[in-house]
């Protein structure tokens, strides 16, 4: 938390004065009736004690003036607001390994139902797009804000041979250029979101695309999806297909996005989620002024009606 105005705060000393003063004053108050009567008679004829209850009221009230002052030097904080805009880029692996059933029914199928939810739960004024990629990389669907065209065309999609991660990227970029004429000058923010199993085998390389990304603004978020003993059937021989997780990091360290791995059906729609999640919100600075008056307000009035209840005054 910051402040805007933060020499107000100065007057917090004014509110240690005061507490000082009632410590003195209570001491004080102490003294004076042990000083007109002895103990025994002291004990038989004072009232019983209110305790604890004969400083909360004061003690409230200066917790409301802290927190008054603080209102008064009008604090700033982050907070997590919903996006109003956004544009994602989906980018599929559908190169023959995502057949491999290390994952159950199979890597691919798992793969296209998660991502269905992913953009089902995705704001629906943000513009979502489909890019497919194995030897080459394809703009399935451009970005739009409708949904639906992506779902219906994740349901679609079929494998083939390779993987070009670093095309998927490059096409992907190329997918959100001149969205409409409002974005030419006011760009939503961009995120690419891209499931690959395996290594980059074709194409330009991971390099390249990370550079470009970088360029431009995009985070790429990848996900290293299967398990490592993941193997698929090529010509009557089973070959292990394990993700090139160290890759994929490197690529959303390189362009600030982020790294997940699944080797699930849990792990990767959890996955997802969090994307969705980190996607969907921002983090502002706020000023809190109108929330930090009103705790300070609340404090006060409770010290009052406690003070009214237990003594029949104010503090």
């Amino acid at each position: 938390m910051k402040f805007e105005q933060p020499l107000w705060l100065w007057l917090l000393l004014i509110v240690a004065a005061l507490v000082v003063a009632y410590v003195v004053a209570q001491r004080r108050r102490s003294k004076y009736a042990v000083r007109f009567a002895t103990l025994p008679m002291l004990e038989k004829v004072a009232p019983k004690s209110p305790g604890w209850r004969r400083h909360a009221p004061a003690l409230a009230f200066l917790a409301a003036l802290t927190v008054l002052t603080i209102a008064i030097a009008r604090p700033v904080t982050d907070v997590r607001v919903p996006r109003e805009r956004a544009t994602v880029v989906v980018a599929m692996d559908i190169s023959n390994s995502m057949a491999a059933t290390d994952v159950e029914p199979n890597r691919f199928e798992v793969a296209k139902s998660a991502a269905t939810d992913f953009v089902d739960n995705l704001p629906k004024q943000f513009n979502v797009g489909l890019v497919s990629f194995a030897r080459t990389a394809n703009v399935v669907t451009r970005p739009s804000t409708n949904h639906q065209a992506t779902v219906d065309a994740l349901n679609r999609l079929t494998l083939t041979d390779s993987t070009a991660i670093g095309e998927a990227v490059l096409t992907s970029l190329d997918a959100v250029k001149n969205l409409d004429a409002d974005a030419a000058t006011d760009p939503p923010p961009t995120r690419i979101v891209l499931l690959s199993d395996g290594g980059n085998t074709s194409g330009r390389p991971i390099d390249e695309a990370a550079q470009a990304a970088a360029q431009a603004g995009v985070p790429v978020s990848t996900i290293a999806y299967g398990t490592a003993e993941g193997t698929v059937n090529l010509d009557g021989r089973n070959v292990p297909v394990p993700a090139d997780a160290d890759s994929l990091r490197e690529l959303a360290d390189a362009t600030k996005g982020s790294f997940y791995s699944a080797e699930s059906d849990e792990e990767l729609r959890s996955v997802y989620s969090d994307l969705q999640s980190s996607i969907g919100w921002t983090t502002e600075e706020r000023e809190i002024t109108n929330l930090v008056a009103g705790i300070a307000l609340a404090v006060a009035l409770l010290a009052g009606l406690a003070s009214l209840l237990w003594f029949s005054r104010l503090p």
